[in-house]
Protein backbone atom coordinates (compact mmCIF):
# COMPACT_ATOMS: atom_id res chain seq x y z
CA UNK A 1 0.00 0.00 0.00
CA UNK A 2 1.92 3.46 -1.18
CA UNK A 3 2.01 6.04 1.77
CA UNK A 4 -0.70 8.52 2.22
CA UNK A 5 -0.52 12.00 2.33
CA UNK A 6 -1.81 14.12 4.97
CA UNK A 7 -4.71 15.63 2.71
CA UNK A 8 -5.81 12.33 1.30
CA UNK A 9 -6.50 11.29 4.77
CA UNK A 10 -8.68 14.13 5.76
CA UNK A 11 -10.23 13.71 2.93
CA UNK A 12 -11.26 10.30 4.63
CA UNK A 13 -12.66 11.93 7.14
CA UNK A 14 -10.39 11.39 10.21
CA UNK A 15 -8.67 13.08 12.62
CA UNK A 16 -5.07 13.51 12.84
CA UNK A 17 -3.99 10.62 15.39
CA UNK A 18 -5.87 8.47 13.07
CA UNK A 19 -4.39 10.22 9.89
CA UNK A 20 -0.77 9.46 11.17
CA UNK A 21 -1.86 6.08 12.06
CA UNK A 22 -3.06 4.77 8.48
CA UNK A 23 -0.41 6.73 7.13
CA UNK A 24 1.79 3.57 8.78
CA UNK A 25 -0.52 0.65 7.12
CA UNK A 26 0.30 -2.39 5.09
CA UNK A 27 -1.44 -4.48 2.81
CA UNK A 28 -1.57 -8.25 2.53
CA UNK A 29 -2.19 -10.90 5.21
CA UNK A 30 -5.49 -11.89 4.40
CA UNK A 31 -6.78 -15.48 3.98
CA UNK A 32 -7.77 -17.52 1.02
CA UNK A 33 -11.21 -15.83 -0.15
CA UNK A 34 -11.88 -18.73 -2.51
CA UNK A 35 -10.95 -21.37 -0.13
CA UNK A 36 -13.82 -24.03 1.41
CA UNK A 37 -16.07 -22.50 4.30
CA UNK A 38 -14.24 -23.61 7.27
CA UNK A 39 -16.42 -26.30 10.08
CA UNK A 40 -14.14 -25.11 12.81
CA UNK A 41 -15.17 -21.70 14.57
CA UNK A 42 -15.01 -18.59 13.01
CA UNK A 43 -15.21 -14.84 14.19
CA UNK A 44 -15.84 -12.45 12.04
CA UNK A 45 -16.41 -8.61 12.72
CA UNK A 46 -19.15 -6.39 11.20
CA UNK A 47 -19.02 -2.91 11.14
CA UNK A 48 -21.81 -0.65 9.67
CA UNK A 49 -23.52 3.24 10.61
CA UNK A 50 -26.91 3.75 10.88
CA UNK A 51 -29.98 4.59 13.50
CA UNK A 52 -31.33 2.44 16.43
CA UNK A 53 -34.11 0.66 13.60
CA UNK A 54 -30.96 -0.41 11.62
CA UNK A 55 -29.00 -1.73 14.18
CA UNK A 56 -31.70 -4.12 15.14
CA UNK A 57 -32.68 -5.39 11.49
CA UNK A 58 -28.80 -5.89 11.31
CA UNK A 59 -28.65 -7.90 14.24
CA UNK A 60 -31.86 -9.91 13.67
CA UNK A 61 -29.80 -10.51 9.96
CA UNK A 62 -26.65 -11.67 11.60
CA UNK A 63 -28.97 -14.53 13.68
CA UNK A 64 -30.26 -15.75 10.87
CA UNK A 65 -27.07 -16.41 9.22
CA UNK A 66 -25.32 -17.41 12.87
CA UNK A 67 -28.64 -20.13 13.25
CA UNK A 68 -27.41 -21.63 9.56
CA UNK A 69 -23.68 -21.69 10.42
CA UNK A 70 -23.65 -22.04 13.87
CA UNK A 71 -19.73 -22.12 13.83
CA UNK A 72 -19.34 -18.27 12.66
CA UNK A 73 -20.04 -16.03 15.27
CA UNK A 74 -20.31 -12.31 13.85
CA UNK A 75 -19.66 -9.37 16.56
CA UNK A 76 -21.29 -5.83 15.56
CA UNK A 77 -19.80 -2.82 15.61
CA UNK A 78 -22.36 0.16 14.68
CA UNK A 79 -21.71 3.85 14.81
CA UNK A 80 -23.00 7.05 14.03
CA UNK A 81 -22.27 9.00 10.53
CA UNK A 82 -19.98 10.73 11.94
CA UNK A 83 -17.52 9.00 14.04
CA UNK A 84 -17.62 5.95 12.28
CA UNK A 85 -15.32 6.80 9.34
CA UNK A 86 -12.87 8.39 12.49
CA UNK A 87 -13.26 4.63 13.49
CA UNK A 88 -12.52 2.84 10.26
CA UNK A 89 -9.51 4.52 9.32
CA UNK A 90 -8.00 3.87 12.98
CA UNK A 91 -8.99 0.24 12.36
CA UNK A 92 -7.38 -0.07 8.94
CA UNK A 93 -4.31 1.44 9.90
CA UNK A 94 -3.85 -1.02 12.73
CA UNK A 95 -4.29 -3.64 10.27
CA UNK A 96 -7.28 -4.69 12.55
CA UNK A 97 -9.65 -3.97 10.45
CA UNK A 98 -13.27 -5.69 10.84
CA UNK A 99 -13.91 -8.33 8.26
CA UNK A 100 -17.13 -6.60 6.84
CA UNK A 101 -17.49 -3.36 5.92
CA UNK A 102 -20.50 -1.15 5.39
CA UNK A 103 -18.73 1.25 2.71
CA UNK A 104 -20.14 4.77 1.65
CA UNK A 105 -19.13 5.60 -2.30
CA UNK A 106 -17.14 8.67 -1.55
CA UNK A 107 -15.37 6.49 0.33
CA UNK A 108 -14.46 3.60 -1.90
CA UNK A 109 -11.51 4.59 -3.91
CA UNK A 110 -9.91 5.85 -0.97
CA UNK A 111 -9.68 2.40 0.63
CA UNK A 112 -9.59 0.37 -2.40
CA UNK A 113 -6.67 2.00 -4.15
CA UNK A 114 -4.83 1.37 -1.05
CA UNK A 115 -5.11 -2.09 -0.94
CA UNK A 116 -7.62 -1.97 2.16
CA UNK A 117 -10.68 -4.15 0.24
CA UNK A 118 -10.49 -7.10 -1.03
CA UNK A 119 -11.71 -7.92 -4.49
CA UNK A 120 -14.98 -9.57 -4.10
CA UNK A 121 -14.83 -11.57 -7.92
CA UNK A 122 -11.67 -13.84 -6.15
CA UNK A 123 -14.86 -15.05 -3.64
CA UNK A 124 -17.39 -15.94 -6.05
CA UNK A 125 -17.55 -19.23 -5.20
CA UNK A 126 -19.21 -18.12 -2.24
CA UNK A 127 -20.38 -14.39 -3.21
CA UNK A 128 -23.00 -14.86 -6.47
CA UNK A 129 -23.64 -11.97 -8.09
CA UNK A 130 -26.18 -12.81 -11.32
CA UNK A 131 -29.10 -11.52 -9.91
CA UNK A 132 -27.72 -8.18 -9.73
CA UNK A 133 -27.74 -5.87 -12.77
CA UNK A 134 -24.65 -4.96 -14.10
CA UNK A 135 -24.79 -1.38 -14.09
CA UNK A 136 -25.51 -1.68 -10.27
CA UNK A 137 -22.40 -3.61 -10.54
CA UNK A 138 -20.54 -1.47 -11.61
CA UNK A 139 -20.73 0.96 -9.58
CA UNK A 140 -18.05 -0.83 -6.77
CA UNK A 141 -15.46 -1.53 -9.29
CA UNK A 142 -12.60 0.74 -10.00
CA UNK A 143 -10.16 -0.86 -12.53
CA UNK A 144 -11.80 -3.66 -13.62
CA UNK A 145 -11.84 -5.09 -9.87
CA UNK A 146 -15.15 -5.22 -7.55
CA UNK A 147 -14.00 -4.36 -4.33
CA UNK A 148 -17.53 -3.11 -2.97
CA UNK A 149 -21.38 -4.51 -3.92
CA UNK A 150 -24.08 -2.10 -3.35
CA UNK A 151 -27.08 -2.96 -0.78
CA UNK A 152 -29.45 -1.43 -2.18
CA UNK A 153 -30.24 1.26 -5.34
CA UNK A 154 -31.60 4.63 -5.53
CA UNK A 155 -31.82 6.92 -8.96
CA UNK A 156 -32.51 11.17 -9.27
CA UNK A 157 -36.03 12.10 -9.44
CA UNK A 158 -38.49 14.74 -9.34
CA UNK A 159 -40.71 14.74 -6.09
CA UNK A 160 -43.94 15.99 -6.67
CA UNK A 161 -46.66 17.62 -4.79
CA UNK A 162 -49.51 16.48 -6.39
CA UNK A 163 -51.83 17.83 -3.71
CA UNK A 164 -50.96 21.58 -4.27
CA UNK A 165 -50.83 21.10 -7.97
CA UNK A 166 -54.36 20.16 -7.64
CA UNK A 167 -55.06 22.92 -5.32
CA UNK A 168 -53.91 25.53 -7.92
CA UNK A 169 -55.41 23.39 -10.59
CA UNK A 170 -52.08 22.70 -12.45
CA UNK A 171 -52.09 19.24 -14.55
CA UNK A 172 -49.65 16.68 -13.25
CA UNK A 173 -46.66 17.11 -16.14
CA UNK A 174 -46.19 14.33 -18.47
CA UNK A 175 -42.43 12.78 -17.12
CA UNK A 176 -42.14 11.12 -20.23
CA UNK A 177 -41.69 14.58 -22.70
CA UNK A 178 -41.08 17.34 -20.23
CA UNK A 179 -37.73 19.41 -20.15
CA UNK A 180 -36.29 21.84 -18.35
CA UNK A 181 -38.10 24.36 -19.65
CA UNK A 182 -41.14 22.83 -18.98
CA UNK A 183 -40.30 22.81 -15.28
CA UNK A 184 -39.45 26.14 -15.05
CA UNK A 185 -43.00 27.50 -16.99
CA UNK A 186 -44.81 25.14 -15.01
CA UNK A 187 -42.80 26.47 -12.09
CA UNK A 188 -43.63 29.96 -12.99
CA UNK A 189 -47.45 29.20 -12.87
CA UNK A 190 -47.44 27.98 -9.47
CA UNK A 191 -45.77 30.11 -7.88
CA UNK A 192 -47.84 32.88 -9.23
CA UNK A 193 -51.21 30.97 -8.60
CA UNK A 194 -50.55 30.71 -4.91
CA UNK A 195 -49.16 34.54 -4.97
CA UNK A 196 -45.58 33.38 -3.70
CA UNK A 197 -47.30 31.37 -1.00
CA UNK A 198 -45.28 28.43 -2.56
CA UNK A 199 -43.19 28.23 -5.02
CA UNK A 200 -42.81 25.79 -8.12
CA UNK A 201 -39.17 24.55 -7.48
CA UNK A 202 -37.38 23.65 -4.16
CA UNK A 203 -34.34 24.85 -5.56
CA UNK A 204 -31.13 22.10 -5.72
CA UNK A 205 -27.11 21.76 -6.53
CA UNK A 206 -25.58 20.84 -3.15
CA UNK A 207 -25.40 17.10 -3.93
CA UNK A 208 -23.72 15.23 -6.99
CA UNK A 209 -26.83 13.89 -8.06
CA UNK A 210 -27.75 16.91 -9.99
CA UNK A 211 -24.17 17.68 -11.42
CA UNK A 212 -24.24 14.64 -12.91
CA UNK A 213 -27.20 14.04 -13.93
CA UNK A 214 -27.07 17.48 -16.13
CA UNK A 215 -23.66 16.26 -17.22
CA UNK A 216 -24.86 12.94 -18.53
CA UNK A 217 -27.54 14.84 -20.61
CA UNK A 218 -24.69 16.90 -22.16
CA UNK A 219 -23.28 14.07 -22.85
CA UNK A 220 -20.18 14.50 -20.78
CA UNK A 221 -19.07 13.25 -17.21
CA UNK A 222 -17.48 14.63 -13.95
CA UNK A 223 -15.32 12.44 -13.59
CA UNK A 224 -12.99 10.23 -17.21
CA UNK A 225 -12.38 7.22 -16.53
CA UNK A 226 -9.03 8.16 -15.12
CA UNK A 227 -9.98 9.64 -12.39
CA UNK A 228 -9.70 13.54 -13.42
CA UNK A 229 -12.19 16.20 -13.35
CA UNK A 230 -13.94 16.52 -16.89
CA UNK A 231 -16.79 18.17 -16.81
CA UNK A 232 -16.93 20.80 -19.49
CA UNK A 233 -16.68 24.78 -17.89
CA UNK A 234 -20.15 25.44 -20.10
CA UNK A 235 -22.00 22.80 -19.24
CA UNK A 236 -21.83 23.44 -15.66
CA UNK A 237 -22.45 27.14 -16.03
CA UNK A 238 -25.36 26.45 -17.78
CA UNK A 239 -26.34 24.35 -14.90
CA UNK A 240 -26.00 27.03 -12.17
CA UNK A 241 -27.19 29.61 -14.73
CA UNK A 242 -30.38 27.31 -14.67
CA UNK A 243 -30.18 27.49 -10.57
CA UNK A 244 -30.03 31.14 -10.46
CA UNK A 245 -32.45 32.19 -13.18
CA UNK A 246 -35.07 30.15 -10.87
CA UNK A 247 -33.88 32.32 -8.23
CA UNK A 248 -33.97 35.06 -9.79
CA UNK A 249 -37.54 34.69 -11.02
CA UNK A 250 -39.10 33.90 -7.74
CA UNK A 251 -39.70 30.03 -9.16
CA UNK A 252 -37.51 28.91 -6.19
CA UNK A 253 -37.31 30.39 -3.08
CA UNK A 254 -34.68 33.15 -1.97
CA UNK A 255 -31.23 32.19 -2.04
CA UNK A 256 -30.89 32.66 2.06
CA UNK A 257 -34.07 30.67 2.50
CA UNK A 258 -32.50 27.72 -0.23
CA UNK A 259 -29.35 27.57 2.07
CA UNK A 260 -30.77 27.41 5.24
CA UNK A 261 -33.18 24.46 3.99
CA UNK A 262 -30.26 23.06 2.24
CA UNK A 263 -28.42 22.78 5.69
CA UNK A 264 -31.30 21.61 7.51
CA UNK A 265 -33.28 18.62 8.14
CA UNK A 266 -35.05 16.68 5.47
CA UNK A 267 -38.44 17.13 7.23
CA UNK A 268 -37.43 21.27 7.13
CA UNK A 269 -37.13 20.74 3.27
CA UNK A 270 -39.96 23.28 1.04
CA UNK A 271 -41.37 19.47 -0.53
CA UNK A 272 -41.67 18.49 3.77
CA UNK A 273 -43.06 21.33 4.56
CA UNK A 274 -45.42 21.95 1.47
CA UNK A 275 -43.73 25.13 0.07
CA UNK A 276 -42.28 24.05 -3.04
CA UNK A 277 -44.34 22.17 -5.51
CA UNK A 278 -41.19 19.92 -7.31
CA UNK A 279 -37.76 18.92 -6.04
CA UNK A 280 -35.16 17.10 -6.52
CA UNK A 281 -34.63 14.18 -4.71
CA UNK A 282 -33.40 10.54 -4.50
CA UNK A 283 -36.42 8.14 -4.89
CA UNK A 284 -35.89 6.79 -1.72
CA UNK A 285 -36.30 9.41 0.40
CA UNK A 286 -40.20 9.30 -0.70
CA UNK A 287 -41.04 7.78 2.54
CA UNK A 288 -39.66 10.12 5.10
CA UNK A 289 -40.93 12.98 2.70
CA UNK A 290 -44.30 11.91 2.68
CA UNK A 291 -44.62 11.09 6.63
CA UNK A 292 -43.37 15.11 6.78
CA UNK A 293 -45.26 16.19 4.42
CA UNK A 294 -49.29 14.20 5.31
CA UNK A 295 -49.79 15.15 1.56
CA UNK A 296 -49.15 12.98 -1.35
CA UNK A 297 -46.21 13.05 -3.41
CA UNK A 298 -45.39 11.79 -6.54
CA UNK A 299 -42.05 10.82 -8.22
CA UNK A 300 -41.79 12.01 -11.50
CA UNK A 301 -39.26 11.32 -13.81
CA UNK A 302 -36.25 13.73 -14.19
CA UNK A 303 -37.16 16.88 -17.22
CA UNK A 304 -34.39 16.45 -20.18
CA UNK A 305 -32.58 19.13 -22.15
CA UNK A 306 -34.07 17.22 -25.14
CA UNK A 307 -31.15 15.85 -26.23
CA UNK A 308 -30.28 11.96 -27.41
CA UNK A 309 -27.76 11.35 -24.44
CA UNK A 310 -30.84 12.31 -21.98
CA UNK A 311 -32.62 9.29 -22.49
CA UNK A 312 -29.84 7.35 -20.57
CA UNK A 313 -28.73 10.07 -17.91
CA UNK A 314 -30.15 8.07 -15.12
CA UNK A 315 -28.00 6.11 -13.20
CA UNK A 316 -28.21 3.70 -10.16
CA UNK A 317 -26.66 5.32 -7.28
CA UNK A 318 -25.75 2.86 -4.55
CA UNK A 319 -27.08 3.48 -1.08
CA UNK A 320 -24.12 2.13 0.43
CA UNK A 321 -22.01 -1.14 0.01
CA UNK A 322 -20.85 -4.24 1.42
CA UNK A 323 -16.91 -4.81 1.19
CA UNK A 324 -14.70 -6.82 2.66
CA UNK A 325 -11.42 -6.43 4.26
CA UNK A 326 -8.11 -7.28 2.37
CA UNK A 327 -6.76 -8.32 5.41
CA UNK A 328 -9.42 -10.68 6.47
CA UNK A 329 -8.73 -14.01 7.85
CA UNK A 330 -11.34 -15.48 7.00
CA UNK A 331 -12.54 -14.34 3.96
CA UNK A 332 -14.59 -16.92 2.67
CA UNK A 333 -16.86 -16.92 5.26
CA UNK A 334 -17.04 -13.42 5.29
CA UNK A 335 -18.28 -13.19 1.65
CA UNK A 336 -20.52 -16.03 2.46
CA UNK A 337 -22.25 -13.42 5.19
CA UNK A 338 -22.30 -10.77 2.62
CA UNK A 339 -23.90 -13.05 -0.04
CA UNK A 340 -26.22 -13.99 2.47
CA UNK A 341 -27.51 -10.63 2.87
CA UNK A 342 -27.62 -9.92 -0.75
CA UNK A 343 -29.40 -12.49 -2.19
CA UNK A 344 -31.61 -14.58 0.10
CA UNK A 345 -35.11 -13.49 0.67
CA UNK A 346 -34.62 -14.43 4.92
CA UNK A 347 -31.98 -11.65 5.07
CA UNK A 348 -34.73 -9.85 2.43
CA UNK A 349 -37.41 -10.19 4.66
CA UNK A 350 -35.60 -8.30 7.50
CA UNK A 351 -33.86 -5.45 6.14
CA UNK A 352 -36.33 -4.95 3.34
CA UNK A 353 -35.71 -0.86 2.46
CA UNK A 354 -33.37 -0.42 5.18
CA UNK A 355 -30.23 0.13 2.98
CA UNK A 356 -31.86 1.17 -0.18
CA UNK A 357 -34.26 -0.81 -2.75
CA UNK A 358 -32.73 -4.51 -2.43
CA UNK A 359 -30.11 -4.80 -5.41
CA UNK A 360 -30.75 -8.00 -6.29
CA UNK A 361 -33.22 -7.87 -8.34
CA UNK A 362 -34.81 -11.53 -7.50
CA UNK A 363 -34.93 -10.19 -3.49
CA UNK A 364 -36.94 -7.20 -4.56
CA UNK A 365 -39.60 -8.52 -6.55
CA UNK A 366 -39.72 -11.04 -3.59
CA UNK A 367 -40.30 -8.18 -1.02
CA UNK A 368 -42.52 -5.82 -2.93
CA UNK A 369 -45.73 -7.03 -0.70
CA UNK A 370 -44.56 -6.37 2.62
CA UNK A 371 -43.38 -2.69 1.66
CA UNK A 372 -45.42 0.13 2.21
CA UNK A 373 -46.89 2.09 -0.09
CA UNK A 374 -44.29 4.79 -0.40
CA UNK A 375 -41.07 2.14 -0.79
CA UNK A 376 -43.09 0.33 -3.49
CA UNK A 377 -43.56 3.74 -5.28
CA UNK A 378 -39.83 3.90 -5.03
CA UNK A 379 -39.03 0.67 -6.05
CA UNK A 380 -41.35 0.57 -9.23
CA UNK A 381 -39.66 3.81 -10.21
CA UNK A 382 -36.58 1.96 -10.67
CA UNK A 383 -37.89 -0.65 -13.01
CA UNK A 384 -39.42 2.32 -15.02
CA UNK A 385 -36.52 4.42 -16.13
CA UNK A 386 -34.04 3.45 -18.44
CA UNK A 387 -30.37 3.07 -16.66
CA UNK A 388 -26.90 4.02 -18.41
CA UNK A 389 -23.36 3.71 -17.64
CA UNK A 390 -22.59 3.68 -13.60
CA UNK A 391 -21.18 7.14 -13.31
CA UNK A 392 -16.86 6.53 -12.56
CA UNK A 393 -16.43 6.06 -9.04
CA UNK A 394 -15.64 8.78 -6.80
CA UNK A 395 -11.72 9.51 -7.16
CA UNK A 396 -9.27 9.03 -4.80
CA UNK A 397 -9.10 12.98 -3.09
CA UNK A 398 -12.67 14.07 -4.19
CA UNK A 399 -14.54 13.00 -1.36
CA UNK A 400 -14.77 16.59 -0.24
CA UNK A 401 -16.61 17.00 -3.67
CA UNK A 402 -20.19 17.97 -2.04
CA UNK A 403 -18.40 20.44 0.10
CA UNK A 404 -16.87 22.71 -2.90
CA UNK A 405 -19.67 21.91 -4.66
CA UNK A 406 -22.08 23.58 -2.06
CA UNK A 407 -19.98 26.32 -1.45
CA UNK A 408 -20.06 27.43 -5.54
CA UNK A 409 -23.90 27.08 -5.53
CA UNK A 410 -24.09 29.76 -2.64
CA UNK A 411 -21.46 31.91 -4.57
CA UNK A 412 -23.75 32.31 -7.30
CA UNK A 413 -27.16 31.85 -5.95
CA UNK A 414 -25.98 35.01 -3.96
CA UNK A 415 -24.45 36.41 -7.31
CA UNK A 416 -21.22 36.96 -5.43
CA UNK A 417 -19.67 34.92 -8.24
CA UNK A 418 -20.90 33.89 -11.92
CA UNK A 419 -21.99 30.77 -13.15
CA UNK A 420 -18.72 30.86 -15.83
CA UNK A 421 -16.24 32.15 -12.77
CA UNK A 422 -18.18 29.38 -10.04
CA UNK A 423 -17.22 26.59 -12.61
CA UNK A 424 -13.94 27.80 -13.75
CA UNK A 425 -12.91 27.36 -9.46
CA UNK A 426 -14.60 24.66 -9.10
CA UNK A 427 -13.03 22.31 -11.67
CA UNK A 428 -9.72 23.82 -10.40
CA UNK A 429 -10.65 23.46 -6.60
CA UNK A 430 -11.72 19.75 -7.06
CA UNK A 431 -8.75 18.63 -9.29
CA UNK A 432 -6.15 20.14 -7.09
CA UNK A 433 -7.86 18.07 -4.48
CA UNK A 434 -7.28 15.04 -6.48
CA UNK A 435 -3.79 15.58 -7.59
CA UNK A 436 -2.81 15.86 -3.67
CA UNK A 437 -4.35 12.43 -3.01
Amino acid sequence: MRNLTRRSLLSLGVGAGAAAALAACGGGGGGDAGGDISSDPVKLRFTWWGSDARHQRTQQAIDLFTKKYPNITISGEFKEWNGYWDSLATTVAANDAPDIIQMDELYLASYAERGALLDLKSADKHLKTADIDEAALNTGQIDGKQYAIPTGLAAYSIVANTDLLAQYKIPVPDDATWTWDDLKRIGTEISKASGGKVTGVQSWGFDTGGVNIWARQAGATLYDDAGKVSIPPDVLANYWQYLLDLAKNGIAPAPSVTVERAGAPLDQSGTATNTSAFGTWWNTQLTSLAAASGQKLKLLKLPTNGQPAAATSPYYKPSMFWSVSARSKHPAEAALFVDFLLNTQEAGDVLLTDRGVPSNAKVRAAIAPKLTETDKAAADYLESIQVGPAPRVTPNGASSVETILKRHTEEVLFERQAPQQAAASFIKELQAEIDAA
